[in-house]
């Protein structure tokens, strides 16, 4: 009897081995794209001469792209019954995208590099979420989108740390730098390939007659629909990463160590997920989403009024913080309530809403900054955060699903 129970146990608790692979993919590519990603700020105003309201907008659109191509990819992935090709050419294509940066001599080339890199996280974005629901028990979505989200942004940390080690090795030269992001971007690519397989497909499972059509987007029950409204609100309030490591070169930081700022809140993000979604698979997961939006409001306060080196650092722990108690939780909430044949659709759109805020917050995020300065950009995220926690407030349990009954 006891040898049954602890076999139960450690099936309940043991990941999958897809998952944990989709865990080491995402941290490669991650160290990969942090790395451009903690210089690119740098790269456009530092080098190119770009200016602030050009970063948002870059940012901005990159990440809309993104967006737009997660809600056809998450429905053909549901259309044709398979998940891993749409994600391995996603990850392809951002693995592809690597030398342009180093090789880039305009703000031009930059944006399409980036466009072309979050159109590859776009494609790969809902189907891999989707792979990970369809192999996953229901009382384990916690766990598994935390541990991914946490193994992804162990790689945010390794990267910044590793852009700063380079920058002073080779003496604060970009370019040379952004060339040491192209190998972990090929190991992820190898990695999804050799090590990741996805369920085979029930013969008698359901199929969309269209990838995306009304007649899906109706049978999304309306808990799913409030979770795209509060994460919409939540993307308008938390604008790009970017405006980080603006901010910390604003107040001071040493060139060659502003990447420290992702560290500081990669490490905090990385730390958090994985327990947040452990924690959010044993108790009310509206309750922890609420905790989290808290967080983000005590952020933007302290970027918006504490204007020092300490100040971005702590602002961004605090940032990584929010982002560890609610991104994982925000996919776990949508596998929650979308049906089986549709979690492709659904996380697609859902990123889709989300993408096209991401553009309209990190726009006004430039304009704010380049008009008003630092202090009302940070003050406004609050100001939206605040907003999604008021409408939380008051639309409490009949929208937002709560986690599954684990089994005995």
């Amino acid at each position: 009897m006891k040898t049954a129970h602890a076999a139960r146990t450690g099936r309940r608790y043991s990941l999958p081995r897809a998952v944990w692979a989709l865990g080491i993919v995402s941290l490669f590519m991650d160290t990969s794209s942090e790395l451009i990603h903690g210089l690119l700020p740098i790269l456009l105003v530092g080098t190119l001469g770009a200016s602030t309201f050009a970063v948002g907008l870059i940012e901005g659109t990159a990440e809309a792209t993104a967006a737009i191509v997660k809600v056809f990819s998450g429905s053909i992935s549901d259309w044709v019954g398979r998940r891993k090709p749409l994600v391995l050419l996603g990850y392809g294509l951002a693995a592809a995208t690597k030398p342009l940066f180093p090789l880039a001599s305009t703000v031009g080339l930059v944006l399409a590099a980036h466009l072309v890199d979050r159109a590859g996280k776009g494609i790969r974005g809902a189907p891999r979420d989707a792979l990970i629901a369809d192999v996953i028990r229901a009382e384990q979505r916690g766990a598994a989108f935390g541990l991914r989200q946490a193994l992804d942004t162990v790689g945010a940390v390794l990267g910044p740390l590793l852009a700063i080690a380079l920058m002073v090795w080779l003496a604060g030269d970009v370019r040379a730098v952004l060339w040491f992001a192209v190998p972990p971007a090929a190991i992820a690519v190898l990695v999804l390939a050799f090590l990741v397989a996805e369920p085979e497909r029930h013969d008698g499972a359901p199929k969309m007659v269209l990838p995306i059509s009304r007649m899906a987007f109706g049978r999304l029950p309306r808990g799913y629909w409030w979770i795209v409204v509060v994460g919409a609100v939540l993307t308008l309030a938390r604008f790009s990463e970017a405006f980080l490591i603006l901010r910390a070169r604003n107040v001071g930081v040493p060139t060659a160590w502003i990447p420290i700022v992702f560290v500081v809140m990669s490490a905090v993000y990385a730390s958090a997920s994985y327990p947040a979604g452990l924690l959010s698979d044993r108790m009310n997961r509206p309750d922890m989403l609420r905790s989290g939006v808290a967080v983000l409001i005590v952020a933007d306060l302290a970027l918006a009024y504490w204007p020092s080196p300490l100040g971005a650092m702590a602002g961004a722990a605090l940032w990584g913080l929010h982002m560890g108690l609610t991104q994982g939780l925000q996919s776990a909430l949508v596998a929650d309530a979308a049906p089986a044949e549709l979690r492709g659709t659904a996380f697609g759109l859902f990123n889709l809403v989300c993408g096209a805020m991401s553009l309209l917050a990190s726009v006004l995020a430039g304009l704010l900054w380049d008009r008003v300065g630092p202090q009302a950009t940070f003050l406004a995220g609050a100001g939206f955060t605040a907003l999604a926690l008021l409408g939380m407030a008051a639309y409490r349990r009949p929208h937002l699903p709560t986690a599954p009954t684990r089994s005995a």
